[in-house]
Parts: structure tokens; sequence; C-alpha cells
């Protein structure tokens, strides 16, 4: 059939998506300047959140770089921000770029070694409920001294290689391209089932890991970019800063670990789901395959897998250098070590990181527009115009609000640098300017698990290539995360207001 030249343009844009969908971006993209100067650039503003929250939620349908890139190009050409703002943002966030390009690239070298030491936990751990436990616990424990990103790269690498794993097997393509997916249409009704709970197995996983990255994260002077932030603003030291976050920090996590075993207990909120006795048998078997056919040479590879994992650990726990520098150490050693020099082996690790790098610099484009229109201000003037307690309950509930739909970093800072002003000129003390601190990490920190807006490492999970395979949405993501969300902020609000 012949296309008319509509056709064809119509036909390209947004290529696969739903044409519902390619409408809708349109219509946004119309009524957007039209807001703009008939309502104000404020109004504009907050409908340019919506729109961007709306294209992160339809993920799978579409990447969202290139919506929310036509969304974030616009508000440049309307004047909503500027060229200038966007790269200031960027250079701001310079070091999480480094991150994504480098640290997720040098995961991508030490797969092996991560996939050897999590099977002989899936395989070593009969009960959900403890394994459940183990991913969230060590998600906190290793997010309170690493990078959240790092630690949500590591378990995204191990359930990709989990579900290729089964997956291969099951579609009798065993022999396939190692790095490849496989269409859901090659493996056969009987295992269709078991392929399906694996998915609702390997999701509740991921999921209790991400959650755990908040609940470390937040604990610890370099759990979070904003807690250093904070902490130099408020002039404290490792451990000041984890004894004064102490009394908000460690019940949170208490009641997140909980709430981790509870969930899977009660099958509540799509967890629960079981590693299955035929995928088990698959992993089982294919575990003790590569065990005894790995070459002398393998197993060197594994040993100083091993080792450049531990150094990675070391670096980034005592801070040694930038994150994304160590990241190309972490690159540099696992593939000089290890024979790694053709440029497409070396090209391939980088793939998974740079959509999403390039997705988070649009993403600084809309936080550009709302530090350009002051989209926040309403919420920081009412906040300053509080005092005693009440403030420090207002500035952990309107920062956890504002970072469910913005980026949590941004957030803290405006607030941190509107409480230090606010010391400076003598209108809080320095006792009342602490417990703000406390509430504003803690605030950044704790609600933002509401959506994968507020936390860097969710949107990674979301957009990342493992989620369409485990029928991770948007939307998914936000109903399984709730049950945290809700329990963690009640259970920090309540810490804010009687123990601080």
């Amino acid at each position: 059939m012949q296309l008319t030249v509509r056709q064809a343009l119509v036909a390209n844009f947004l290529g696969g998506s739903p044409d519902w969908y390619k409408f809708t971006v349109v219509a946004f993209l119309l009524v957007n300047p039209v807001v703009a100067f008939s309502l104000g650039m404020f109004a504009a503003g907050w409908l340019l959140i919506a729109e961007f929250i709306f294209v992160l939620a339809m993920a799978l349908r579409c990447y969202p770089l290139q919506p929310g890139g036509l969304l974030a190009i616009e508000a440049v050409l309307i004047g909503m921000t500027t060229p200038d703002g966007v790269y200031r943002e960027t250079l701001h966030n310079f070091p999480v770029i480094l991150l994504l390009i480098f640290v997720v690239a040098g995961i991508h070298f030490l797969r092996e070694i991560l996939l050897y030491a999590f099977s002989r936990i899936l395989l070593g751990v009969h009960s959900k409920q403890l394994l459940g436990l183990m991913f969230c616990a060590a998600g906190a424990f290793l997010s309170a001294f690493l990078d959240a990103l790092t630690v949500t790269a590591m378990v995204i690498a191990v359930a990709e290689g989990f579900y290729r794993i089964y997956q291969r097997v099951a579609s009798g393509q065993s022999d396939a391209q190692p790095d490849g997916w496989i269409d859901d249409g090659s493996v056969p009704e009987l295992h269709r089932q078991d392929l399906d709970q694996f998915r609702s197995f390997l999701r509740s996983l991921v999921m209790h890991a991400a959650v755990g990255t908040a609940l470390g994260g937040v604990t610890t002077l370099v759990g979070e970019p904003q807690n250093l932030l904070i902490g130099k603003e408020a002039g404290w030291t490792f451990s000041e800063f984890f004894f004064h976050v102490a009394p908000v920090s460690l019940p949170v996590l208490a009641v997140g670990l909980l709430v981790c075993v509870g969930l899977e207990t009660t099958r509540w909120f799509g967890f629960g789901a079981e590693l299955g006795p035929a995928v088990r048998a698959v992993l089982s078997e294919y575990a003790r395959h590569e065990a005894e056919s790995r070459t002398l040479r393998q197993k060197c590879v594994m040993v100083v897998q091993a080792v450049v994992v531990l150094i990675l650990i070391f670096a980034l726990a005592f801070h040694l250098a930038e994150i994304g520098l160590i990241g190309l150490l972490i690159i540099v050693l696992a593939t000089a070590l290890n024979g790694v020099t053709e440029e497409s082996r070396l090209g391939h690790a980088f793939e998974s990181a740079l959509p999403f790098t390039a997705l988070l610099v649009v993403f600084f484009a809309i936080v550009s527009t709302i530090q350009d229109q002051h989209l926040f201000q309403p919420f920081t003037h009412w906040a300053l115009s509080l005092a005693g307690r009440t403030q420090v309950v207002t500035y952990y509930l309107a920062a956890g609000l504002l970072s469910a739909v913005s980026d949590n970093v941004f957030v803290g800072t405006v607030y941190i640098s509107q409480a230090q002003d606010a010391l400076a000129a003598g209108s809080i003390s320095r006792a009342q300017f602490e417990l703000l601190a406390v509430a504003i990490n803690t605030g950044t920190n704790i609600p933002s698990v509401a959506t994968p807006n507020g936390q860097a490492a969710f949107l990674f999970l979301l957009t990342s290539a493992l989620a369409p395979v485990i029928r991770l949405s948007y939307g998914r993501m936000v109903w399984m995360a709730l049950p945290y969300a809700v329990t963690m902020t009640v259970t920090g609000l309540i810490a804010v207001a009687f123990l601080l």
C-alpha cells in the first residue's frame, strides 16, 4: 500500500508507539505555548512537570528520551528556561553523569563474579521472605557507603543474567548470542507460566533492593549526593552526620525491613512470587555446568573480577576519588587484566547507560525550568514562615512532596540554601538549623521512594533494558513502592516530630 507523505511522517514520529500516545505528545506541544502566553510561565511550568511525569509513566510504550526531549526543547524555545540554565544544571550534576557513563559500564565487566555470588545466594536460600530481606538489607548496607546508582546497576546486571539464563533454556536457544534478549514467542506454552512467575520473582527482588538503596542512602554522609551537600552546609563529619540523622533514619530502616518481610509473607502489592521448581532446576544445572566447564583462564577472570569488586567498594566507601573516575579505574583494571581489548566489546558495555544519561540531561532541563520559574517558591516561603517544631515537620513534608515529583538533589539544594540564609540572617538558631538539616535530608530521601521521579536509582531501573522484560512499568513500580512509601514516610514524620 502506497503511503502519503502525511502518513509516512505520522508513522515515523515516535516509531512504533501507539497513535493515541503520539497524538497526546503532539497535543502537549501545542498546548504548552498557549498556556505559557495566556496563563503565564508559572502555570505552564507545572503543566510541563505533569507532562514529563506522563512520558515517564509511559516508558514501556516509548523511551522517555524522545517525547521528554521534545518537551524540554519547547520549554527552551518559549522561554521557560534557557540553554545556559540547562547547561548550569547539567554541569552541577556532572558527577552523576560521570557515574552513569563509567560505573555502569564498569559493572558490565564484573558480571561473571556478581552472577556467581548471587546465584549461590539465590539457590542456597529457599525462604522467599529471607531472600527478599537479604536483597533489601544488602541494598541498604551497600548504599550507605557506595552510591545507590552503583548498587542498582549491580542488581540489574544480576537480574538480567538470571533472566537470560532461564529464557534461553526455556526457548531451546541456549546457544544463542549471550547478550541478546529472546522474543517470548520463542518460548513454548509449557514454559510460559514458569517464565511469568520468574518475572514476578525478579520484580520483587529488584524492588526490595531499590527501596533498600533509599533506606541505607539516608543514613550516611556519602549515601546520597544531597547528603554530602547538606552535611557540608551543616559542618558535620561522617560520624556527626550519622548520629544527627539516626533518630529518624534508623526507625525508618527498621520499619522498611519489617515491611519487606510482611510483603513477602502476605503477597500483597505484587510481592511474594516464589522461585519455581522448574526455574530453580535450570539455574542449578547452569551453575553446575559452569563450575564443571570453567577453565583455568576463566577462573583467573573471576578472581580478578572479585579483586576489582573489592577495590570498587573500598574506593567508594572512603571516597578516594569522584565516583565516575573510580568507575573508569574499574573499567581499565577489569578489561586490561582480563584481556578485553576489542573496541566492540568495550562499546557494548556503554549501551545501557548512555540512553539514560541523555534522559537525565533532559530531566535537568525540566529542573532548570523549575528553578527559572520559581515553581517551588510558594512551598519554600510557606515553610520559612513557620517556626519551631512545626517548621521542622513542614520542611520534612514539603521536601518529601517536591522530591516525589522532582529531583531530590535539586530539592535538597534549594531547601538547605534557604535554611543557611535564614541562619546567616539570624532568623533561626543554630539548633533549629541542624533540625532543619535533618528534616531536609530525610525528607528528600524517604518520601521520594513513592515515584521513580524522586530517586535516580528508581528512574534508572525503570528505563533499563531489564524493566520491559520483567514487566516493570511506571505504574507497577509506584504500586509496589506504595506500602514502603506510606510506612516509611509516616515513620519518618513521627520521628521528626517527636524523636529529634
